[in-house]
């Protein structure tokens, strides 16, 4: 699994939700059709008069997230660039997707603006299985900052996270140490720990 696997992923769900915010700060999610990935990349396309082109061309950061028929929930956060070529883009869109040609048909396809997400990171969770298994991949130079919980130098080893993890994630050690591929960042470690030896990363 990496990140093009990912975004190939998030291609065969199609449908996906994107959130964005608007000038004051608000959340918006709404359902949006991947229409090309490829070489590490995400193109997808609206429409100049929608509130969503408005919220990508004020703030291009976006979190857009899919799951699957097998319970697996891919998510990708990143920035939207805005292609140049409008309509090149818009027809190589057309193209490898015709039911657009229903929705916009002729030439009010050209209405549309074609966005790529080129840098950010995706990440892959699948509730399906026992313990729970996710992974973060970055992708177009982006970094992944640490997220969940970190066991310190602190740690006394009495065993209470370990006692309390819902996915059993949690290995002896000095100090003990999550298995971050299993962990549900729930933080039952974190409030449980006695000696707050456990730290949001």
């Amino acid at each position: 699994m990496n990140a093009q696997d990912c975004l190939d992923e998030l291609r065969s769900i199609k449908d996906v939700s994107f959130s964005t915010v608007d000038e004051q700060g608000l959340p918006h999610s709404r359902i949006i059709d991947i229409m090309i990935v490829g070489d590490n990349k995400l193109y997808f396309c609206t429409a100049r008069g929608k509130d969503f082109y408005q919220q990508l061309m004020h703030n291009p950061h976006v979190a857009v997230v899919g799951l699957n028929r097998n319970w697996q929930m891919i998510r990708l956060t990143g920035t939207v660039q805005h292609l140049d070529d409008q309509k090149k883009w818009i027809d190589r869109i057309f193209n490898e997707n015709p039911s657009m040609k229903n929705v916009y048909p002729k030439d009010t396809r050209y209405i549309l603006e074609p966005f790529v997400i080129s840098s950010g990171a995706t990440e892959f969770f699948d509730l399906g299985k026992e313990p729970i298994y996710r992974e973060r991949f970055p992708f177009g130079g982006a970094k992944i900052p640490g997220y969940g919980f970190l066991i310190t130098d602190s740690c006394i080893g009495c065993g209470t996270c370990r006692r309390n993890c819902p996915q059993n994630c949690i290995e002896i050690g000095k100090p003990f140490v999550i298995r971050q591929d299993h962990c549900l960042h729930c933080g039952s470690c974190f409030e449980k720990c006695p000696v707050k030896a456990i730290v949001r990363r």
